[in-house]
């Protein structure tokens, strides 16, 4: 709920879309969103799995990565196999980075050779996590918003 509290006092997008579309305050109805996830019921009848970056030195809960087991049109387009997202508070240490390692390697169980992941042209932060990884940038395309969005492969190996 920390985290949570944090993040929406910004009033920015909290991302992975997962962790943000339930009120985290009724932890039992949150809790069953995530096994909505894993069904198939958030992505198009693509299952997910979220992931909680936790750090036990300080007990804290540093951000969440949702991975989409395979990608559907819409996933295609802007949504991606990882969404990932680092509480504000502990952005800029290289969180990221190593949270989209990790579930690279999960991505990997899968049996997803490519992994795509989508950010924002104006997310400079999230562009170097991803690069970080190995990412190759294919193109921009125009958002909902109509702001651009960058698609990045992935090679798992």
């Amino acid at each position: 709920m920390e985290m949570m509290d944090e993040w929406s006092a910004t009033e920015e997008k909290i991302i992975p879309y997962s962790i943000r579309r339930l009120d985290y305050r009724d932890f039992k109805e949150y809790l069953k969103g995530f096994e909505e996830e894993k069904k198939g019921c958030l992505y198009g009848g693509v299952p997910g799995t979220t992931l909680w970056a936790y750090e036990d030195e300080r007990d804290l809960i540093i951000g969440a990565v949702s991975i989409r087991h395979w990608l559907n049109e819409g996933l295609l387009k802007n949504g991606g196999h990882i969404g990932d997202g680092v509480r504000p508070s502990e952005r800029r240490k290289g969180y990221a980075t190593k949270m989209i390692a990790l579930a690279i390697n999960e991505c990997k169980k899968l049996g997803i050779e490519k992994v795509l992941m989508v950010c924002s042209n104006k997310n400079i932060g999230s562009q170097k996590s991803i690069l970080n990884n190995g990412g190759i940038l294919e193109n921009e395309i125009i958002a909902k918003n109509g702001s651009f969005d960058q698609r990045y492969w992935i090679s798992v190996n």
